[in-house]
């Protein structure tokens, strides 16, 4: 609470500096409401001007402005008003010749703001294009162009600070990226309110990305992303991470997953809250926690999350994909108040830019009737016209840590996910007898489907230690043959008013290697001596 306390007044004092400074409006530096003349230098003369002055307020008017980069200074409030909007160049080569410059960027500076009611429209799917008549001519170069798609060397981001202090993006809206939309690295103090984010362009469409900053507010945002709606990342040469992130009363809607961090987890993330969140028609996870390249997460508070058509609830994974010895910590989480609705079908379905269905990895073939096989379905948009499409049952929820390195203190309360069932062997099956033989898929790329077909439908715990739940309702739609709950490797596990109204078969509740755990208050279909199995 202190820290929120502090927090808030820094955010004061950020604001109060900007309330004092002079207005400097981009016509009066010769800028064109015409939506063609680039308008880079004479926005970029308003900003230096206002530069020299000790700071002040850079209003775009009414009108659509295009423009090339343009990069923001200390004491300098970019501000949209209501019907402006700042129109990215759709010439590639206007944000450079090798790496594409930001649209709006700043880097080392101090109280730097975009406000206002109008819009950024990046106009990535032209500029995309413009990308690829560029390749094809052999005026600009890309790795991957040829087997994947442009890098994102070639597709610059919308906004983009760095190594700022006190940075402010209030109500603008923020659309039509080719690559992440908007990026805040190493900063200190920032506070993101009242934003829109509509960007389904083009891949890699994170709506906002957070990477190694402190004390960070996102609140009162909507976000329709291609990619991660919102996501925690830490990486770089410099160890870092990302500490005191606060995400609140936010409306969000991805082809990937709502709230995620940790796909790029070299350092860490401490001490988050994400609260009062809505979730719709999210291809992925709308909670995915994960660390996987050798950092921390921790002390994360979760609650009052409602998903609806959301592929899965809750993904808490330790992976290990750095290649030394270091391993990832993973511990002291606690999701509450939450209810989520499951389908079978795709839930991004119609969205542009949908999300990749999975395949089978390059070279592997599903297993023959009767067959065991695990194998960590393969997510990406490579064109290999020789990958499978992998069928699948609805995924569960998971807890999931590796041999010796368990996920530690996991408390789920007050939890509701209604999975809409059906599942069939004939589309896919792997026997709860055979949880053993399931894959850690150590070094995989992180994802809620990352261990392919399971034996769980509800919620599937794996090395993990100290987890509770209390309250906690897990019910299909459609009959499914699979078990609701396993848990294999698990220490202290701590069950208190477990809800689970339908079950075909037995058991109910399997333990595999669990060591210390109680349970009260159950609600199975079953007796308990019928529903749980120990082993």
């Amino acid at each position: 609470m202190k820290k929120i306390v502090l927090f808030a007044a820094l955010i004061f004092t950020a604001q109060f500096v900007f309330s004092q400074q002079r207005e400097f409006i981009i016509t009066a530096f010769a800028a064109k409401a015409d939506s063609k003349t680039n308008n880079a230098k004479f926005i970029q003369a308003a900003i230096d001007k206002a530069s020299a002055a000790g700071g002040g307020k850079v209003i775009v008017p009414k009108g659509k402005f295009v423009t090339g980069p343009i990069v923001l200074k200390s004491g300098v409030e970019l501000h949209l008003q209501q019907g402006a909007v700042l129109q990215g160049s759709t010439n590639r080569i206007d944000y450079g010749k090798e790496t594409a410059q930001a649209l709006i960027s700043a880097a080392h500076q101090n109280n730097v703001a975009i406000t206002g009611k109008g819009e950024i429209d990046g106009r990535g799917a032209e500029l995309v294009e413009d990308v690829y008549r560029l390749l094809k001519a052999g005026k600009i170069t890309d790795a991957e162009w040829k087997t994947k798609r442009p890098t994102e060397f070639n597709r610059p981001k919308l906004v983009l600070f760095e190594l700022c202090n006190n940075v402010r993006v209030t109500g603008v809206t923020i659309k039509n990226g080719s690559g992440w939309v908007q990026d805040y690295i190493r900063c200190n103090n920032v506070i993101i309110d009242s934003i829109t984010v509509n960007s389904t362009s083009y891949w890699n469409n994170d709506g906002i990305d957070i990477t190694n900053s402190k004390n960070v507010s996102i609140t009162n945002c909507y976000v329709n992303a291609a990619d991660d709606a919102v996501c925690l990342k830490s990486e770089g040469k410099e160890p870092d991470s990302c500490v005191n992130i606060y995400i609140a009363n936010c409306k969000l809607r991805s082809s990937a997953n709502a709230v995620k961090f940790g796909t790029a987890s070299k350092g860490g993330f401490r001490n988050v809250v994400i609260k009062d969140i809505e979730v719709c028609d999210t291809y992925r996870s709308a909670i995915a926690l994960e660390a996987v390249d050798g950092g921390f997460l921790e002390n994360v508070e979760v609650q009052n999350i409602k998903a609806t058509n959301t592929g899965n609830a809750i993904f808490i994974k330790l992976g290990h994909r750095n290649k030394d010895e270091r391993y990832s910590v993973v511990r002291n989480i606690h999701v509450k108040d939450m209810y989520v609705e499951v389908p079978a079908t795709k839930p991004d379905k119609g969205y542009n830019m949908e999300g990749p269905l999975l395949r089978y990895p390059p070279g592997v073939v599903p297993a023959k009737q009767g067959e065991v096989q695990s194998v960590s379905p393969w997510n990406h948009t490579l064109n290999d016209s020789t990958a499978i499409i992998y069928r699948h049952n609805v995924f569960p929820s998971s807890i999931s840590g590796l041999p010796g390195h368990d996920v530690e203190s996991v408390t789920l309360e007050n939890i509701e996910i209604v999975y809409e069932g059906g599942a069939d062997k004939q589309r896919a099956y792997f026997p709860w007898q055979a949880l053993t033989k399931i894959t850690e898929a150590e070094t995989a790329y992180p994802e809620f489907s990352m261990f392919g077909e399971l034996p769980a439908w509800g919620l599937y715990v794996r090395h993990a230690k100290n987890i509770q739940l209390k309250n906690v309702m897990l019910r299909y739609k459609q009959e499914d043959f699979r078990v609701p709950c396993i848990f294999d490797d698990v220490k202290e596990l701590q069950i208190q008013q477990l809800s689970i109204p339908q079950s075909k078969d037995v058991p109910v509740l399997l333990l595999n290697n669990v060591k210390g755990y109680s349970f009260k208050e159950l609600r199975l279909p079953k007796p308990e001596s019928e529903a749980i199995i120990v082993q």
